[in-house]
């Protein structure tokens, strides 16, 4: 999958029937393209470090980053990448390193991912919000040995045992001025942003300190489009996090595949707001790969508020808005009321869970695009199929494959099953990723031995080749986009003096996210306050169960195992 003309920025990558595995044919799907789509992609044979090279001296003097109206100029991400990566090479990170990031959306994200990859190294995403437990796991498991972390963070990652060197990020240092800063937040907010974006401890160097550095010579070794370039973390159904590889060619296939989507998108001209965040493959995606390539203008919000987007709308609304349904709903019902136009929007993708027609309904009156649903998983960097932009879309489905992606759906034979009939959604294509970091024996489960991801979910296919999900062969909860293990909510809960077992499931609500419920059998009185607030103290606090219902007994299987799809029928009508 390679080209050997010199690499460009168009607005649609250019198309080669080799790029599609098992590409003897088109696959009938294609036909369902909205016009201009191309059935393949072409990806360069450049490394993602070449591409956001190339994009910030084409872009120049463009904006790259707006954060709270500070705004870093394409030119200016380019010369503190170089910068940052000079910093890290002297800390001693060499080709094959880790480098954690636990950083929100923010201009310091941006250059860090580009500076680790510059080095040839590999980039570990990590919720900021995470635990000490939960790092102090996921540390052992990658080794890093430089984190870049809000300055907040710093006292988790100095507990744990793996500690590494940690670049400590302030990240008041990239906001306006105050006065400035009020003119694009509202005010409310302003005191509670500042107080929750700063206050933590000194690492071993600080940002100012390592973007301060001469720039890195341009001779220094660089990493190809095979290199790994990043582990993200997702959960299995045994609770063990699992560190899923991402090649250079992994991401950068996702993000051309996302431009061939797109293809209306102009290069250089496209506002993006990332209000999903990085850490999170989707955002990683949407942003730090896709956006960078089509040398948007990205306004980074730290967490998504919906507040926020509408005050930024006023003075730069977006065209790009992908986010997850919530986040639809509650815009477009906030910029009804306030009178904001959202007219300007014609590119929006849908994933995490399932979107509701009404959703789209009402999006789609206030905006002047198409609101789409999207499907994804890490493994898949994370996008494989998707509605198309046009009449063709079919709501309430997650849509047809991407440009140089295949799917089957199969029986637990492997073998096909006809439309209408549910069976597991397997994939194949460039953004399928390596494997998971140090696990053969989970990468073989995934993967089948001609190069199938099975992604686990169940699905049918109606007569066009439309997939809808039906259900998890997997047992992992979806709440916000995130995925929450059952198993590892329940060790956590089991070391509560008064809890003696806990089930945990996914109870589905209204519009199609589910909740955290744990069941749990008490070995002494249960105060359910007290518990939520026990474990938040020891999970993120997406992971913490919305209610705790305690029952006499766990149904269970013939050899004792709980079954928590009667656990969620039990105690259904409770929650």
């Amino acid at each position: 999958m390679t080209s050997d003309a010199t690499p460009t920025t168009p607005d649609s990558p250019n198309i080669s029937a080799n790029d599609a595995p098992g590409a003897d044919a088109t696959p009938d799907w294609v036909r369902f393209y909205e016009p201009g789509v191309p059935a393949t992609i072409d990806i360069p044979d450049e490394s993602l470090t070449d591409m956001c090279e190339r994009s910030c001296a084409e872009a120049g003097d463009r904006v790259a980053t707006e954060f709270f109206g500070a705004t870093m100029t394409y030119t200016e991400m380019g010369e503190r990448i170089a910068s940052a990566a000079e910093g890290l090479r002297r800390m001693g990170v060499r080709p094959g390193d880790r480098v954690a990031i636990l950083l929100p959306n923010c201009p310091q994200h941006m250059i860090a991912f580009y500076a680790v990859l510059r080095l040839g190294g590999i980039v570990c995403e990590h919720n900021p919000l995470s635990t000490e437990r939960e790092l102090g796991e996921v540390f052992s498991d990658h080794g890093a040995k430089v984190a870049i972390a809000m300055d907040t963070v710093v006292p988790k990652l100095r507990a744990i045992p793996s500690a590494p060197e940690v670049v400590a990020v302030n990240l008041l240092d990239a906001f306006p001025t105050v006065k400035r800063l009020a003119l694009h937040l509202p005010v409310p907010k302003l005191a509670a942003q500042r107080k929750q974006l700063t206050g933590g401890a000194k690492g071993d160097m600080t940002w100012k300190q390592l973007v301060a550095h001469p720039a890195l010579p341009a001779s220094h070794p660089r990493p190809t489009i095979d290199d790994l370039g990043a582990i993200q973390y997702t959960s299995g159904t045994t609770g063990v996090p699992k560190g899923v590889m991402l090649s250079h060619r992994n991401m950068y296939a996702n993000a051309l595949q996302g431009v061939a989507w797109m293809h209306g998108a102009r290069t250089g001209e496209e506002t993006s707001y990332a209000m999903l965040p990085m850490f999170h493959a989707f955002g990683m995606v949407l942003y730090v790969t896709f956006g960078v390539y089509k040398q948007a203008r990205q306004v980074l919000f730290p967490r998504p508020d919906v507040d926020m987007a509408l005050a930024a709308m006023k003075k730069n609304p977006p065209s790009i808005y992908c986010a997850v349904p919530p986040l639809y709903e509650r815009t477009a019902k906030g910029a009804k009321e306030k009178g904001i136009s959202l007219k300007g929007v014609k590119w929006c993708i849908s994933g995490a869970m399932t979107l509701p027609d009404d959703v789209v309904e009402l999006w789609e009156s206030v905006s002047g695009g198409r609101l789409v649903e999207g499907y994804g998983l890490t493994e898949c960097a994370p996008i494989a199929m998707g509605n198309p932009f046009s009449e063709t879309r079919k709501t309430g489905t997650i849509g047809i494959p991407f440009p140089s992606t295949l799917r089957r759906v199969v029986d637990e034979d492997g073998n096909d099953v006809g439309p209408g009939e549910a069976g597991e959604l397997v994939v194949k294509g460039p953004q399928v990723f390596q494997g998971y970091w140090d696990k053969p024996e989970a990468t073989a489960e995934a993967m089948t031995e001609d190069g199938w991801l099975r992604t686990g979910d169940l699905v049918t296919l109606d007569e066009d080749g439309f997939a809808t999900i039906v259900d998890r062969k997997k047992e992992i909860i979806i709440t916000g986009g995130f995925n929450v293990s059952p198993s590892e909510v329940e060790r956590v809960l089991r070391d509560h003096p008064a809890i003696e077992e806990a089930a945990v499931v996914g109870v589905r609500q209204e519009r199609g996210d589910e909740k955290v419920v744990a069941a749990v059998i008490a070995s002494g009185e249960i105060d359910e306050t007290e518990v939520r607030g026990w474990a938040k103290e020891r999970l993120s606090a997406y992971k913490v169960p919305r209610r705790i219902v305690v029952v006499e007994d766990l149904p269970r299987s013939l050899i004792g195992k709980v079954l928590r799809a009667q656990v969620r029928e039990q105690i259904s009508a409770e929650v």
